[in-house]
């Protein structure tokens, strides 16, 4: 145990200082009860995930190109050709979601960390299938990850009959090896056949959950503003597949996310922002300069509640036209709003904070 006590002082003691979102007292509160045991666990399945959200896609193509010029190359070119011949558009079809991987007991640990807390508001009916847009992204998506790409907050419990996909970017099921990861944790493109297969191919129950601010999103995370700011307003190709398939629409926000990294926030116009934007642009996602509490990779202990709210009525619409994208458009933006502003004071945060939609 003496050894596990030195890895938990460094993984406690290392980045704390006065600019954390919370004071010492509230630090305490949240660990009170755990045992240093308990503490570390949770510190090391938080860091493994930030370590793969950050490493593990690079680390798969670089030791895929090293195994190719060693005398191992067999393998890697045995997986490409498979892959690119025979299971290119497997992620697209469903993927290869397993069960055991969502329930490892890893996750139960992240979620106790900050912790994860999933909120029904309303319910949702297995007998039909639900487009849930969930804000904010935040630098990693802690909430959304834990309540939709595990079994850890109890998303099959709470809604029965339910199953929750979530759905990130494209690029990152191109990615040797990283790919079977995401999909054995049951996570998805989110491109339009993707959004196809699951809206129409597997039966109804199907809760397909997208991070519609994206990486623009990521870039306005910042601990303690009262502005909470949410990009929808020109993002409207998820109420048009939603009409298609005649797909409720569902507001889900996650409070606390972006209170878990401190973040360099850039001026819009200056040189920073420009090259995140332009990064962007090319490969899909933002740079952003951020910091945790611990050891700069570890999140701030503060709770994430991921609150479901009510499902929006959508009719069936092969053709929808632009004023019936707009029209559930907008009664979804008014969705939101009324969501974080039900449930901002008992998730934490003071009444006087406001949510920016742009």
């Amino acid at each position: 145990m003496i050894w596990s006590k030195c890895v938990l002082h460094v993984l406690c003691g290392l980045g704390e200082s006065a600019s954390s979102p919370l004071s010492s007292e509230k630090r305490s509160g949240m660990t009170e009860g755990k045992s240093q045991w308990k503490e570390f666990v949770e510190a090391v399945s938080v860091l493994q995930w930030v370590l793969s959200f950050l490493f593990l896609g690079l680390t798969c193509i670089v030791l895929m190109v090293y195994l190719m010029f060693t005398s191992l190359w067999p393998l890697p070119a045995l997986y490409f050709t498979w892959m690119v011949l025979a299971d290119w558009q497997t992620p697209e079809r469903g993927g290869r979601k397993m069960t055991f991987v969502r329930r490892w007991r890893i996750w139960d640990h992240y979620r106790d960390y900050f912790p994860v807390k999933l909120v029904k508001t309303a319910e949702l009916s297995p007998d039909k299938n639900y487009v849930l847009g969930c804000h904010p992204h935040g630098i990693m998506s802690a909430g959304a990850f834990s309540c939709f790409s595990t079994e850890s907050s109890g998303f099959a419990q709470t809604f029965p009959g339910m199953r929750a996909r979530l759905v990130v970017l494209a690029g990152m099921f191109r990615i040797p090896l990283f790919r079977e990861y995401l999909m054995c944790a049951g996570i998805c493109p989110v491109s339009r056949p993707s959004l196809v297969h699951l809206l129409s191919k597997t039966g109804k129950g199907n809760a397909v959950v997208i991070i519609i601010g994206g990486a623009a999103e990521s870039l306005s995370s910042c601990p303690g503003a009262n502005t909470h700011t949410v990009v929808v307003k020109d993002r409207k190709g998820f109420v048009r597949v939603a009409l298609e398939f005649g797909a409720d629409l569902v507001p889900v926000y996650s409070f606390g996310e972006n209170e878990l990294f401190q973040q360099v926030i850039f001026s819009d116009g200056s040189l920073g922002r420009r090259l995140q934007d332009l990064f962007k642009r090319i490969v899909g996602f933002a740079p952003c300069l951020f910091v945790g509490e611990r050891m700069a990779f570890l999140p701030y202990r503060t709770p994430v509640t991921t609150v479901v709210g009510s499902p929006i009525p959508v009719p069936r619409r092969v053709t929808p036209t632009q004023e019936e994208v707009d029209h559930y458009h907008r009664l979804y933006m008014e969705g939101l709003s009324k969501l974080f502003h039900q449930h901002k004071v008992s998730c934490g945060l003071p009444e006087s904070h406001k949510l920016r939609i742009i």
